[in-house]
């Protein structure tokens, strides 16, 4: 199945990459419309998704230095996307003994639309079902899921617990019930399908800066959801041939390989304008 950026994900990716060291200084219009349109997006749909992100406080309308029309990241764009570093460039391996966090919650009826976004909220970050209600991550989540279910204004709704699993069934076989390894494992090998060549590719004959962003840019965008459907469990706790390690060996040598090569691509479009 062919991967699909969009418009949206697309400028959230650039940012994320190569839109933080400003600090407040915004990217400006006509360098968004060129960034995306390396990648394929066409002018109107890079405006109109840009509205859509500032109407939701993601991105706020500045002027440059020289008077023209830009956008910088708000303090929770910020926010949200230094809680995903830490999903995308994972400093340390997992291991059974992070322990596991434990989500229970319960909605009023009459309220029953948030119950359906805690769901959502909580599958998007990773969690599996253990049993009706009850949702569970691995413990290293916790301060992301506290983030995330506050910053919704869900917390009321739930009860947040830490723990070990003590059975009765072999903690391999109850992942395999809490998740999908099976649809997780074909993710990983669709990201390998598309972006292990391209490894190979740049490897073999480093191509232009501009090569060298879109690359990147669209081997980040695909590989940033990865580590949010599927946990990252301890390998010990997964198949043999899983390929999530693999997948993120890939993603880890494309980020070395071109992501400063791609940031001297935006400098130079910035530039010339």
């Amino acid at each position: 199945m062919a991967e699909q950026h969009t418009p949206r994900s697309l400028i959230v990716s650039l940012y994320g990459a190569y839109g933080r060291p400003r600090e407040d200084a915004p990217m400006p219009v006509a360098a968004l419309v060129r960034l995306l349109g390396a990648v394929g997006v066409d002018a109107p749909s890079v405006r109109s998704s840009v509205s859509r992100l500032k109407r939701r406080g993601l991105l706020l309308a500045r002027r440059t230095a020289d008077g023209a029309a830009g956008y910088a990241l708000s303090g929770d764009a910020r926010r949200l996307l230094e809680d995903g570093d830490r999903r995308i460039h994972p400093r340390a391996e997992p291991s059974e003994a992070d322990g596991w966090v434990l989500a229970v919650f319960s909605v009023p009826e009459q309220e029953r639309h948030k119950r359906h976004l805690l769901r959502s909220r909580l599958g998007r970050l990773g969690f599996g079902t253990a049993a009706p209600g009850v949702w569970i991550a691995p413990g290293r989540h916790y301060e992301e899921t506290r983030r995330a279910l506050e910053r919704l204004e869900l917390s009321p709704y739930v009860d947040l617990f830490r723990g070990e699993h003590l059975g009765y069934a072999a903690t391999a076989e109850a992942v395999a019930r809490w998740w999908d390894l099976p649809a997780l494992a074909r993710l990983h090998e669709g990201f390998l399908a598309a972006h292990e060549p391209v490894l190979a590719a740049r490897r073999a004959g480093p191509g232009t800066d501009e090569d060298a962003y879109r690359d990147y840019l669209l081997a980040l965008d695909a590989w940033r959801r990865l580590p949010y459907a599927d946990p990252v469990l301890p390998a010990s706790l997964l198949p043999a041939d899983w390929p999530g390690r693999r997948s993120a060996e890939v993603f880890a040598a494309l980020h070395d390989l071109l992501w400063e090569r791609g940031a001297e691509y935006v400098r130079v479009v910035e530039k010339d304008l």
